[in-house]
């Protein structure tokens, strides 16, 4: 029994030598040495932080914003992020936050995002804001431009920016006279009649009944109603264009917009149509009365139903790229007896 006590004795004495000598290990760590961030960039030793997050943060703050002193840069494009290790340095090292960032940052490729305005594909000239390009377009709408229908506006991520022209510039530049020429057997404006006796088809299903035809007219009819902007964006597609996606001519017009944003009813009236229907993908059509109809292709949902009576303004769908789409925009038509009108000579 006394050898046992003795044996305990002993291994508790080692127990608190052993336990002493670690604190005082310890002790010693923590008097000499502290954890920090060895920071790494491809592989490459660059620097020491003591808040990753901060120094992290402050990275990608410059990649999405950049350094805040040019309102038109977009984004800042960086090869390589750092890594980051924890370990344990003698406190005389210093850290060095600033010069990580800089050799991070030092070969970063700015963005800029600015607007063209095109004329028939062509840009011609370049503005800092969308709204500047819209004015620039509303007036030589007012103007009554001769190629007001070939204008558009294009959104530009380049890493130089352009020279920016003023309104006033821009819309010299761009506007053209308009040459009416009207032959004396034809009226100016001729009413519905003009599209009665083009050739019609239907086709019909549970999701409603379409009155169609090949036929297309640019000529501006009077249709009896205003129609107001269903959905505000840009204009990616004019009707009467061609294009690779297209098999046969744009019978309308296409308004590029964000994903889900709403579309409105251009007019009052009744919707004759609401599903799914080929290249229109998710589709609503509204009767107007005396023949007209508007289309709405391409929608993300539809929010009214066959039959449904709706006001100018009302929310009838959202934006998507459902069906013959590249990208989120609203289709647009205006048809008269089936016969597919240009709806910028309603509305836009």
């Amino acid at each position: 029994m006394k050898k046992f006590l003795i044996k305990i004795r002993t291994s508790l004495k080692f127990f608190i030598l052993v336990s002493i000598a670690t604190l005082m290990i310890l002790g010693m760590v923590v008097l000499l040495y502290k954890p920090i961030y060895s920071v790494s960039l491809n592989g490459e030793l660059i620097g020491y932080c003591e808040n990753k997050s901060k120094l992290q943060n402050k990275i990608s703050d410059y990649v999405e914003n950049g350094d805040g002193e040019n309102n038109n840069l977009a984004f800042v494009s960086i090869d390589a992020m750092p890594t980051y290790k924890l370990c344990l340095l003698k406190r005389g090292i210093t850290t060095n936050d600033d010069e990580i960032f800089e050799k991070v940052t030092e070969k970063g490729t700015a963005y800029y995002k600015y607007f063209a305005v095109l004329d028939d594909d062509e840009e011609k000239v370049y503005v800092s804001k969308f709204d500047e390009a819209e004015k620039i377009v509303k007036k030589l709408k007012d103007k009554n431009s001769n190629n007001i229908d070939d204008i558009t506006i294009k959104e530009k991520y380049e890493t130089e920016l352009e020279d920016f022209v003023s309104e006033e510039k821009a819309v010299s530049k761009l506007y053209e006279k308009k040459i009416v020429k009207v032959k004396k057997t034809q009226e100016a404006h001729p009413d519905l009649s003009a599209a009665i006796s083009a050739p019609t088809y239907t086709t019909s299903n549970s999701s409603g009944t379409l009155k169609l035809s090949n036929t297309i007219s640019n000529e501006k009819v009077n249709i009896g109603i205003s129609l107001i902007k269903p959905v505000t964006g840009t204009i990616t597609s004019r009707f009467a264009s061609m294009s690779r996606v297209r098999t046969s001519v744009h019978k309308g017009l296409d308004i590029g917009a964000p994903q889900g944003t709403t579309i409105k009813a251009a007019a009052g009236g009744k919707v004759v149509y609401d599903g799914v229907n080929g290249g229109w993908g998710n589709l609503v059509v509204i009767s107007h009365g005396n023949g007209v109809q508007t289309y709405y292709a391409h929608c993300s949902k539809i929010y009214v139903s066959l039959g449904q009576k709706v006001s100018q303004g009302e929310k009838i769908a959202a934006v998507g790229e459902t069906g013959n789409a590249t990208g989120p925009h609203l289709h647009l038509e205006v048809r008269i007896n089936g016969v597919a009108y240009n709806p910028q000579n309603y509305v836009y």
